[in-house]
């Protein structure tokens, strides 16, 4: 099984919250691979990772970081693979991280997802992935039906809750 995405984080101390992206792909059957690897740290092994990405197969990385995050811009500056940016709330409440990571140069876009966003990456990862793939596009939809069934549900049962005043 070959990874179609990959998942990559500044450090481990960020896997909390980037697990959440490897469980959505998990939920949708898509081979992932998960590594730290931090722009400051190990620059050469980032520039390995980005410009052999393509062709290992992978076709959208999901990369978080905090602080500066520069892993995100730095490693769509050198691959051609679409690049999911997840600011991580490591200081200033993610703000900064969220800064660094949306605010890119012509030309070396991110998509950017909330501040420990990292599920949300993982659903726009495969929604990427599911437009050459029509069984995966299927499966999002029906996801995405679940989704307004669960909110249906919630209103059924906030319906039957009794207050006094409640009109």
């Amino acid at each position: 099984m070959q990874p179609l995405v990959s998942i990559i984080m500044g450090s481990t101390s960020d896997y909390d919250v980037m697990s959440k992206a490897a469980q959505i792909l998990d939920e949708f059957e898509i081979p992932f691979e998960i590594n730290a690897l931090s722009a400051h740290r190990t620059p050469e092994k980032v520039e390995e990772f980005a410009h052999s990405a393509k062709g290992r197969g992978i076709k959208v990385i999901i990369a978080g970081a905090g602080m500066a995050a520069h892993l995100p811009g730095v490693v769509a500056a050198l691959t051609p693979v679409p690049v999911i940016g997840v600011p991580i709330k490591a200081s200033l409440d993610g703000m900064d991280a969220l800064l660094a990571i949306v605010q890119m140069p012509p030309g070396i876009p991110v998509a950017t997802v909330a501040i420990n966003g990292a599920m949300n990456a993982g659903l726009l990862a495969v929604q990427m992935i599911a437009t050459g793939d029509e069984a995966l596009y299927s499966h999002f939809v029906a996801y995405k039906e679940g989704l307004k069934k669960k909110i249906i549900d919630a209103n059924k049962e906030l319906s039957e809750v009794k207050f006094k005043f409640r009109v």
